[in-house]
């Protein structure tokens, strides 16, 4: 697998894959219009380039054969900052892989990829936020030390989701 900083070129392609990504698991709850706001503000080519060029986000797409098989990305600023414990914060957003490739190292290789980027960057804490709902994806964060501190919503157009707080400090 191949870990690589994003480049402007892969804007699109990330875009794509990010709101193929979040509709695979996500879009059954939510209404068509709710669901064409949300990816309209956050999946879009101009959205993620705009990330790319940002000098706090890290965006770290994560190749096997070529191809996109799952993407992370770090936001070099606290989320939550009423939750946070440390005194430098940072928000891991959208750690996506291919629903068929779940399991096969690709959330670890980059989860090892944030947790490494954070350190070298001075945080002392990640923060996360994680749907209710979304088991798997917790069970993944407890095994690599996250754990729940708050409650907080989420909204994807006018739907307001009840989402879990996570985080961890760094050694």
């Amino acid at each position: 697998m191949n870990l690589r900083h994003a480049r402007p070129d892969d804007a699109a392609a990330l875009a794509a894959f990010g709101s193929d990504a979040f509709c695979a698991a996500f879009a059954h709850l939510y209404d068509p219009a709710d669901l064409a706001s949300f990816l309209g503000a956050s999946h879009t080519e101009a959205a993620v380039a705009a990330e790319i060029a940002d000098p706090a986000m890290r965006v770290m797409p994560a190749e096997r054969d070529g191809a996109l098989v799952g993407m992370c990305k770090l936001r070099l600023a606290c989320g939550w900052p009423a939750h946070a414990r440390g005194r430098r914060a940072i928000e891991l957003k959208q750690l996506y892989t291919l629903p068929a490739r779940t399991g096969t190292g690709i959330g670890a290789a980059l989860m090892d990829w944030a947790l490494g980027e954070a350190r070298g960057g001075g945080a002392d804490e990640i923060q996360l936020s994680v749907w209710s709902g979304n088991h798997g994806a917790q069970r993944f964060y407890a095994r690599h030390g996250f754990a729940k501190v708050a409650d907080i919503t989420f909204w994807v157009g006018k739907q307001c989701d009840e989402e879990f707080l996570f985080a961890r400090m760094l050694d």
